[in-house]
């Protein structure tokens, strides 16, 4: 038999001064709901309301309403099941395998004008070539993924192993990234907070010096024009990734083309925001395989640090504002919007967000606030996420098509 109002209400009294109740039904899917205010620590009451309600099978949910605290239980508890660790393995490795084929790809350096058969063949036959791009490459994923996992395993919220996804040839990087799945909510906004920024800082901590280290080793030279039927690709830029150009190779690249007439400073602010007018004949980095693996960590973070939904910014930005935050979604997805119009691959990006931004990881506790070191934890991954956001990520030249 569930638990009545009758037992239920003396456990609450012990945290929580009730100042009125309603009770609930299975149509209001409640049980009770007390307004009042909090014995001390509201942390430390959920932690003791919590642990005498579960063998109850009764889940308590801390909420604001109108300005006053709020006490909310519901049936059930979220006992999440083991995982089946096997789909886990398989996709790491399919994963793995994508990203050092692509790697090699990356790498061709085969007869010049080859068919697509030609150059991916080429790209099995040569599969050691795709290691300096694909060990730092997983590094990076490694890294920001398993910064979710063990956040999220050190404030006991249950989540997945990652799950990689392998994309080869459709992919300049041989994968889509990774994703842990939570098996149940977590229990404050500082718990949700450190398990958005674990992923973020954690590649980021191994992204910067395999980049700064790639840049080093990568040579400076002209932009020229694709061989004819042939394309190449160029990356984008960040505010960060082009000051740490800057400071590695001492000028601001892509430098300005001779036969372009703009003011310097346009010119780089234009061509940040666009990728254009085309750079050829300026210089530019050549980026080795490694230093690709570190821009595209910072690609990715990027990607991750979006402020919506259940993306890590959207997780930063709701452990900030609450509520308040679902606000942030139609001016997101102007922004969005806008800049499909200089990449096209926005508007794929605005869709997601449109359907699957509107839904954020809400806690259980939602009245203990962030202390000072958390939040601004957040603010700085907010302010990383403006650092990285590259514009225009990708952008393909072609050459010349000249008929067979």
């Amino acid at each position: 038999m569930p638990p009545t109002d009758e037992t239920l209400t003396p456990i609450v009294a012990r945290v929580f001064h009730i100042d009125d109740v309603t009770l609930g039904d299975s149509q209001k899917n409640f049980i009770a709901r007390y307004r009042g205010h909090i014995y001390g620590d509201s942390q430390t009451a959920y932690d003791q309301l919590s642990e005498t309600l579960t063998p109850l099978d009764v889940t308590p949910l801390f909420r604001m309403e109108d300005g006053q605290q709020v006490v909310i239980l519901v049936n059930g508890i979220i006992r999440p099941r083991p995982s089946n660790i096997s789909w886990n393995i398989v996709m790491f490795v399919l994963t793995v395998f994508s990203v050092v084929y692509t790697g090699a790809l990356n790498a061709y350096n085969g007869p010049e004008n080859p068919t697509t058969m030609q150059q991916l063949t080429w790209g099995l036959t040569h599969l050691w070539e795709g290691l300096s791009f694909a060990i730092p490459m997983m590094a990076i994923l490694l890294a920001h993924e398993f910064g979710h996992y063990f956040a999220g395993r050190r404030h006991g919220t249950a989540v997945t192993l990652p799950y990689y996804i392998p994309l080869p040839i459709f992919s300049p990087f041989g994968t889509m990234g990774a994703f842990i799945q939570l098996k149940n909510f977590p229990k404050n906004r500082r718990a949700l907070l450190d398990l958005g920024i674990a992923g973020p800082l954690a590649g980021l901590i191994v992204a910067l010096p395999i980049l700064i280290y790639g840049l080093a080793t990568s040579d400076v030279k002209p932009i020229e024009t694709p061989s004819p039927n042939q394309s190449m690709i160029l990356e984008g830029n960040s505010i960060l990734y082009s000051t740490l150009k800057w400071a590695v190779k001492g000028e601001l690249l892509p430098s300005q083309p001779a036969d372009n007439n703009l003011p310097p400073w346009l010119y780089h602010i234009v061509y940040f925001v666009t990728s254009r007018p085309d750079p050829i004949g300026g210089d530019d980095v050549m980026l080795n395989g490694i230093a690709w693996a570190g821009w595209a960590g910072l690609l990715i973070t990027a990607l991750n640090l979006i402020p919506a939904g259940q993306l890590d910014g959207g997780h930063l930005l709701y452990v900030l504002l609450g509520k308040r935050a679902r606000k942030f979604l139609p001016y997101i997805l102007g922004v969005v919007a806008l800049l499909g119009f200089v990449w096209g691959g926005w508007w794929l990006w605005g869709f997601l967000i449109l359907i699957f931004g509107r839904f954020y990881a809400e806690p259980l506790d939602q009245i203990t606030p962030l202390d000072g070191r958390r939040k601004a934890l957040a603010i700085l991954g907010l302010v990383i996420f403006i650092l990285i956001f590259t514009p225009m990520p990708l952008r393909q030249i072609l050459g010349p098509v000249v008929m067979p």
